[in-house]
């Protein structure tokens, strides 16, 4: 009787095993075919999150970027905006995917740890989120970064900007020592410190007397403070104006004084017909079109995506020749031949010094940890390699010819 007993007893931990390692098998086919892609989804839902609404033009380019991503391939998706970048985003995040969103995307630097906390609750749903550097050490299959190369369009805009400042010295406006650019800045993260610099080097490719002074608000979205910062650097002698700050502020106070304007995200030309140039952007479709057909054909998403001017994420918008110095269009698609076919380095380290010295090597804080310490090389061939080792910038040098008239952002 004992006998039997055991037996049974074997029998039924065997087949208990069994039953455990199917039902683990099971779950793994479902959510991966162990080559790293996903089960493949028929009716994608792509849940939005953004960090302000339409007013906010750093947000509105993702929104018309995801309105015409999800209408051209005819999927189905919600939009949630003025998401601030606390745990109202985590939550926005999980009721998105409780209202059965396979896909989850934020668009705001802030949104990053409440995403990674969503995804490791939704471990079914994709969630893809703009500026963060978190998704390539976090190792989560379900979450993932993404941005693009703008630092060219920048420097595009910033060609531009040098060719106006020719102009107008050429006509005897102003001396070629009093070049000078100001720009209105958000924060002193990377990606900001990056986008001026490149929008300065562009300019003195082509202006090499210009100099630039940069003034900082504290925040993306504040039209007040852009347009106090842009008027105090008008007041200050600069000559044209760029930004990297989401609202109107900035080109309608170029607007009101008649100062020469490069903006961002889209072009301002019919509201500051005199003064907007030209802007340069990310199009954020070709991106939303990637990862809802990694989802649709149950392919799996890059951890770390980057975009460029060849996969149409970088653009220009139309040059306002009513602002714009003569032969700029011409000259932005001469310096964009050499971007792309590399015999123009933006961050050529050649072409500009820190504290009097060339750089030849940089630790630049690639892996994101809390010491915040540089731990990857990124000169290489005599050029600082921006966006090569991770999506997101990392370029943070402070370069000759560019005053920070306020760093406690």
């Amino acid at each position: 009787m004992k006998k039997v007993s055991k037996v049974v007893a074997i029998v039924l931990v065997l087949a208990m095993a069994i039953a455990v390692f199917a039902a683990c098998g099971k779950k793994d086919d479902a959510s991966s075919n162990g080559d790293g892609n996903v089960a493949k989804v028929e009716n994608v839902k792509v849940g939005f999150i953004f960090l302000h609404d339409e007013n906010s033009t750093y947000d509105k380019n993702f929104m018309d970027a995801a309105k015409a991503a999800c209408e051209k391939l005819g999927v189905e998706y919600v939009i949630k905006t003025n998401i601030p970048e606390s745990n109202e985003c985590y939550e926005a995040a999980a009721d998105l995917a409780d209202q059965g969103c396979n896909i989850v995307f934020a668009d705001s630097f802030g949104h990053e740890d409440f995403m990674i906390q969503a995804a490791k609750e939704f471990t079914d749903v994709q969630f893809c989120h703009a500026t963060g550097t978190k998704a390539h050490t976090e190792n989560l299959a379900n979450y993932h970064n993404a941005f693009a190369s703008i630092y060219e369009g920048r420097y595009l805009a910033g060609v531009a900007a040098g060719m106006k400042l020719n102009e107008m010295i050429e006509a005897g406006k102003f001396k070629a020592e009093e070049a000078k650019i100001g720009y209105v800045g958000a924060y002193t993260y990377a990606e900001v410190v990056s986008g001026y610099t490149s929008f300065f080097l562009g300019a003195r490719s082509i202006c090499p007397t210009a100099t630039m002074e940069v003034q900082f608000t504290g925040s993306w979205y504040d039209e007040t403070a852009e347009k106090e910062a842009a008027t105090l650097l008008i007041n200050d002698g600069c000559k044209l104006i760029s930004q990297h700050a989401d609202s109107m502020g900035a080109p309608t106070a170029c607007e009101t004084a008649g100062i020469p304007d490069v903006s961002y995200n889209g072009s301002t030309a019919a509201q500051c017909p005199n003064t907007f140039i030209v802007s340069s952007r990310i199009d954020w479709a070709p991106y939303f079109e990637y990862i809802i057909g990694c989802v649709k054909d149950g392919k799996a998403i890059d951890t770390d995506w980057t975009g460029t001017i060849a996969t149409g994420s970088v653009v220009l918008t139309e040059v306002n020749e009513q602002a714009a110095a003569e032969g700029t269009q011409a000259k932005i698609d001469e310096i964009k031949a050499g971007i792309e076919d590399g015999s123009i380095k933006v961050f050529d380290t050649s072409a500009f010094t820190v504290d009097g010295k060339e750089v030849t090597s940089y630790l630049a804080d690639v892996d994101t940890d809390a010491e915040y310490k540089g731990d990857t090389e990124v000169i290489k061939d005599g050029a600082f390699l921006e966006s090569s080792f991770r999506s997101a910038p990392y370029f943070d040098l402070r370069i000759d010819g560019i005053t920070l008239l306020n760093e406690k952002f």
